[in-house]
């Protein structure tokens, strides 16, 4: 099955429409983003803020789920975890989502959040339930 980018892209509101957050790859098992970091989204020292990096991983995440769900089903966050181990401050963001475990009431994620370097910035590793049809 074919993932359409345009289609994802286009269904971003809210926050994630606020981030600036960007689908560019897209297949079942691999969802990759990007996001520009701007001052709107930094620390007062400059850096990424934990919020922007757990917001952006968590998006990338739940919208890989969504992509895998079954007809009528939707999702929601049961877990979340994310390492800081680097800071970013310029450029671009990359977020790559792949699947530990595609299963039928969960899913879970990891997501490597890099710099444009290939740097490690952050990983989260996120729970999404899978809510079926009543």
């Amino acid at each position: 099955m074919s993932v359409d980018l345009n289609a994802l892209n286009e269904r971003l509101n809210g926050l994630p429409k606020l981030l600036g957050i960007r689908f560019v790859e897209a297949t079942l098992d691999r969802l990759v983003a990007e996001l520009e970091i701007r001052d709107e989204l930094r620390t007062g020292g400059g850096r990424a803020h934990g919020g922007t990096l757990m917001a952006f991983a968590d998006t990338v995440g739940a919208v890989a789920t969504v992509i895998n769900l079954p007809p009528g089903a939707g999702t929601t966050t049961l877990e979340s975890k994310t390492n800081f181990l680097a800071a970013g401050r310029d450029g671009v963001l990359r977020a790559e989502a792949t699947p530990l475990h595609k299963g039928r009431s969960t899913m879970v994620w990891q997501t490597r959040v890099t710099d444009e370097t290939g740097r490690l910035v952050s990983l989260t590793t996120q729970t999404q339930m899978v809510l079926r049809p009543t």
